[in-house]
């Protein structure tokens, strides 16, 4: 007879698996790859993937840096988090400065004046000077088209591009990292993620978060069926009305593209029941740099972007 004590049923939550899958993704890349790094703007997504990365590796420190493509144009209460929490971890954070690649020629401010867009030679540069070999990136498969069809390993040539005809097969979560000298890999851990995964696996964790993730009030003016802050880099044109708005950020990249959502969400729990009851990707809701076409995203990947 089976005694029903000792083999108890032993079953994974949805959040236990997306976790070890994205701990299993951290290990393989440092056991594989020589120079990875992880590339940490201060958002949630950044965020959890630091969390990941600590659990990993504990009771080791993390053992790689943290970059972030700073374009001058930051919330600034994100930059403030990104330092504390930095510090807190003891990790490496290296800067890859837009303005300083303006300067040098890496790239040309376009005429709008964002910077969003040209972030792409600014990463490639510092990825060479560096020699990094991987780079983790936060994105999920359920933000944007292009990202819903590149793999967790995302190869990129000597130039940084990505080939979406020339992806490598993943069956049974093995990983190919074989690379030869100047190529390179993105790797995403939180590709099976989604936007309420993450702010449950948030919740469940007690992670912090920059406050403008919260439902505040703020100064916003209305552009292209999207309410933006007025910032330095984000000022309201002739004809668009400012007003002060209950509003919160579902994402977080620049000031001058980003847009905020009417909300009253000002709770872990009400955060993650209103993104359950939303029908909208948050970068389609609130991402003015995706609005430039269709194919945005992908033609960006396609030059190296994130």
């Amino acid at each position: 007879m089976i005694d029903k004590t000792v083999t108890g049923e032993y079953r994974l939550s949805q959040l236990q698996a997306l976790e070890a899958e994205s701990i299993h993704v951290f290990r393989e890349v440092v056991a594989e790859l020589e120079r990875p790094v992880l590339l940490f703007s201060g958002g949630k997504d950044s965020i959890v993937m630091l969390h990941l990365a600590r659990r990993a590796f504990w009771p080791a420190h993390i053992p790689f840096p943290v970059l972030h493509v700073d374009t001058g144009h930051n919330f600034e209460e994100v930059l403030a988090f990104r330092d504390r929490l930095v510090e807190e971890l003891g990790v490496r954070l290296l800067v890859a400065d837009v303005v300083e690649g303006i300067r040098r020629g890496l790239a040309v401010e376009p005429p709008d004046g964002t910077r969003n867009r040209i972030q792409t030679p600014v990463l490639l540069d510092a990825l060479e000077k560096h020699g990094f070999t991987a780079a983790f990136g936060g994105a999920r498969r359920d933000e944007d088209k292009a990202r819903a069809k590149e793999r967790v390993f995302s190869f990129r040539d000597d130039f940084g591009q990505w080939d979406p005809k020339n992806q490598r097969p993943e069956l049974w979560s093995l990983y190919n990292g074989r690379i030869h000298p100047g190529e390179s890999i993105r790797v995403f851990p939180l590709s099976n993620w989604t936007e309420l995964d993450v702010w449950q696996y948030i919740a469940q964790q007690s992670i912090a978060l920059p406050s403008i993730y919260f439902a505040h009030d703020r100064q916003v003016f209305e552009r292209a069926g999207m309410l933006f802050g007025v910032h330095e880099y984000c000022r309201p044109k002739a004809g668009e009305e400012v007003l002060t708005a209950r509003v919160r950020y579902r994402t977080v990249g620049d000031a001058s593209l980003t847009a905020a959502v009417r909300s009253t969400a000002d709770t872990l729990d009400k955060v993650i029941e209103e993104v359950a009851a939303t029908r909208i990707t948050e970068r389609g809701a609130t991402r003015g740099d995706d609005k430039f076409s269709e194919a945005a995203m992908e033609d960006r990947k396609r030059e190296g972007y994130f």
